[in-house]
């Protein structure tokens, strides 16, 4: 099978760093934390170090300085035109207007030209978080526009640039680029809510939602997380012009619950499906994911409640997922779809059976994208949320029953599946491991310091 290129390119820095960890251990945990404290951003590369560093001549010279006047250092900055450089993100309703005001650009020109250029209304206007990159005059007037974007996932992206070209004229064109891979790092610590946290800590929505899965058998984010819990994580991203277009496979993660740390780190075995070990190698990989959509919160349990279209009270036998209509909704589990159509009060749903016990039911779906005896694997896209059916609003009701019977499927989820390295992986595996914790250190100093400043 031809490995996605976002992954290779991840587990091969994965690897390089831990090579590199394994040989010059200090130079390693030096540079990284040089770099983020330093610097303040989220990714780097591991350079070459050489553990005896070539000798550095010294020569001192001393030479008397006669600075300029004050009136004629004015003068020479009145000389230079400085311009000033913004970025923002494009929101679902921005107009031309509205998004040149919040970039800090007032040019009546450049809104104008905008208007007519097709480009520019079919890449922005509509399109919410599009990184937007303006250059502005001391007058506040348009110099250069570009924004990037990635319609397919083949490692390019389009950047479409505006430029002045005269007073009043400007040129626009659409170029192709290359995606450049990185590792970035970030790291966070919960006042309110998780995704208020990584949202602060820039980590992207996508990642907060592998960290959950990784984690759901051992922490419950629902119920568990309290004010002062932090995480760190280390993930895969491609890159535009130094700004993440996609990110990919979180590659470590420590995430403090009530005191207690909990680690995971990504391995692949030679000839093994890949998964989620601790730092001393023992698997997270677990049968089930603990939700089917991610980024939700649970609007009913699996509990007594009083029946909001019966009204009595009636035993809840599944989960109700908050979530607007359209929503992806995913398998928990590998599995065959056992029945995909139309079912009384549940409406449009989706039964997968996992093995000769386990069953899984997905109900009120606005949409099916699976057809009956089609086999599907886990975290696979199976439908979207909608409210067909007896549902009173968009939601997605969850069951998972065993031998028929309704067990609660937050009990299911924690359930170990994976298999233990083998005696020659583990060498590869505690190099891996070993940078992680390096990673994972520097990703926390960084953020204390950033906190402090």
């Amino acid at each position: 099978m031809k490995k996605n290129g976002l992954i290779a390119v991840g587990e091969q820095l994965v690897s390089r760093t831990a090579h590199a960890l394994a040989h010059h251990p200090k130079q390693v945990t030096a540079l990284i934390a040089a770099l983020l404290l330093g610097g303040g951003g989220a990714a780097f590369a591991v350079a070459s170090l050489d553990p005896v560093p070539d000798p550095v001549q010294v020569r001192e010279v001393l030479e008397s300085v006669q600075p300029l006047a004050v009136q004629e250092q004015i003068n020479a900055l009145d000389l230079h035109e400085i311009n000033l450089f913004r970025t923002e993100v494009t929101r679902v309703n921005d107009t031309a207007e509205t998004l040149l005001s919040r970039l800090g650009v007032f040019d009546p020109a450049a809104i104008a030209y905008l208007h007519q250029d097709a480009d520019f209304r079919a890449q922005l206007l509509g399109h919410a978080g599009r990184n937007v990159t303006v250059e502005a005059d001391g007058a506040q007037a348009l110099q250069k526009l570009s924004v990037r974007w990635a319609p397919e996932d083949n490692g390019t992206f389009q950047r479409l640039v505006i430029e002045r070209t005269a007073p009043g004229r400007f040129t626009s064109r659409v170029e192709l680029a290359t995606l450049v891979p990185a590792s970035r790092m970030g790291s966070a610590t919960i006042r309110s809510s998780l995704f208020a946290a990584a949202g602060e800590a820039r980590i992207p929505d996508s990642v907060v939602g592998q960290v959950i899965d990784i984690l759901s058998g051992d922490i419950d984010f629902r119920h568990a997380l309290r004010s002062g819990d932090r995480f760190s994580v280390v993930y895969e991203a491609l890159e535009a012009d130094g700004e993440p277009l996609r990110t990919g496979r979180v590659l470590s993660v420590e995430f403090v619950n009530k005191g207690q740390a909990h680690q995971a780190v990504w391995f692949k075995e030679p000839g093994h499906k890949g998964g989620y070990y601790t730092l001393d190698g023992k698997s997270l990989v677990t049968s089930y994911l603990a939700s089917p959509v991610a980024f939700s919160h649970v609007t009913s349990g699996f509990e007594m409640r009083f029946h909001p279209i019966l009204h009595e009270w009636k035993a809840h036998l599944g989960i109700d997922f908050a979530g607007a209509v359209g929503t992806p909704v995913r398998t928990v589990g590998d599995g065959q779809v056992e029945f995909s159509g139309w079912q009384n009060g549940f409406g449009n749903v989706v039964m997968v059976r996992h093995n000769g016990s386990d069953e899984t039911v997905y109900a009120h779906l606005s949409r099916i994208d699976v057809h009956a005896g089609q086999n599907v694997s886990q975290g696979q896209r199976i439908g979207a949320i909608g409210a067909t059916g007896w549902a009173t609003g968009p939601h997605l009701h969850f069951e998972f029953r065993v031998n028929g019977m309704h067990q609660d499927p937050v009990q299911f989820a924690r359930r170990s599946d994976g298999a233990a390295l083998s005696a020659e992986a583990k060498p590869d595996f505690d190099r891996l491991a070993r940078a992680m914790r390096v990673q994972l250190a520097a990703a926390a100093s960084s953020a204390v310091v950033a906190s402090a400043n």
